[in-house]
């Protein structure tokens, strides 16, 4: 998990370099979609077979593929305005909006101390926006919008994860979402340089091999361990931002950062005590 968090930030990188060369954002994404899938195709056909290539449930892969690239491209196109820890810092209001959309949409019963985490993160998220004390960039809504787009996305993962592998569940969504951003990018295509064809590579590549390092990584150990360790993301998102365009955040997003932190651990912490509970329970009874 630490090593796919070490790798991801790159991909920001990757676009937000594409996006200074004005290309198009949906032709960016539509490029992280089918090279990700033309990557992902061998590994689900040496764990699953050619049957893994066709998707069981493609109306829910369909939804989940405009989630993402909603997200995805909310989230690159925030790169354009500010920069990388300063969007991920925003993109990390994502587990709040879980933890309040589950029961809803998950039926779980969330109890008031995850209720006063979820507000003590939402302090967290204004401190580092500070609405009223700087202007508000459009990068700000965009990031909060692409947190909300992958809250949702993975809200239908959890109702699908037991179904269905996690690399076969990843090929299938990018699957779809490559067919619907191939027709936009129809639109507004721009001939790519032979080096932006390499960094359309580079994005499927850094991409295949986050999302395999996390479906690796979910499969040997519980996700009340691994959900915390995604926020080791924002030390690399903050060196590959000082590194290459010079961008690092002020001590105010540091802050916030912290708070979101820690609340996104007491909430995973809550979630496995409820499960050993649970187990408790079951072998009593």
């Amino acid at each position: 998990m630490i090593g796919a968090m070490l790798v991801l930030p790159f991909l920001d990188v990757v676009a937000k370099i594409l996006g200074q060369q004005e290309v198009p954002i949906i032709q960016i994404v539509w490029a992280r979609l089918l090279f990700g899938m033309t990557m992902t195709a061998p590994f689900v056909l040496q764990s699953e077979g050619v049957r893994g290539l066709w998707p069981q449930r493609p109306y829910m892969h369909a939804i989940r593929a405009v989630l993402l690239i909603i997200a995805t491209g909310l989230f690159f196109w925030a790169l354009k305005f500010q920069g990388i820890a300063e969007t991920l810092a925003i993109f990390f209001v994502q587990p709040l909006i879980i933890t309040l959309l589950s029961p809803f949409v998950l039926g779980e019963k969330v109890g008031p101390r995850r209720w006063f985490a979820v507000g003590v993160g939402f302090v967290g998220t204004m401190i580092i926006i500070r609405p009223g004390f700087q202007s508000l960039a459009p990068g700000v809504f965009m990031a909060l919008g692409s947190g909300a787009s992958i809250a949702i996305y993975m809200l239908m993962t959890r109702k699908i994860a037991t179904r269905e592998a996690p690399l076969a569940s990843i090929f299938h969504t990018s699957l779809a979402g490559t067919v619907f951003t191939t027709i936009a990018v129809a639109l507004v295509w721009h001939q790519p340089t032979p080096e932006q064809w390499c960094l359309f590579l580079l994005l499927g590549g850094i991409g295949t091999l986050g999302n395999y390092l996390i479906a690796r990584a979910y499969q040997v150990a519980e996700a009340s361990l691994l959900a915390p360790l995604g926020y080791t993301e924002m030390i690399m998102a903050v060196f590959a931002g000082w590194y290459f365009f010079g961008d690092f955040p002020d001590v105010w997003t540091f802050a916030g950062v912290g708070i979101l932190i820690a609340c996104a651990i007491y909430i995973s912490y809550r979630e496995r005590v409820r499960k050993i509970v649970r187990a408790e329970v079951g072998e009593f009874l």
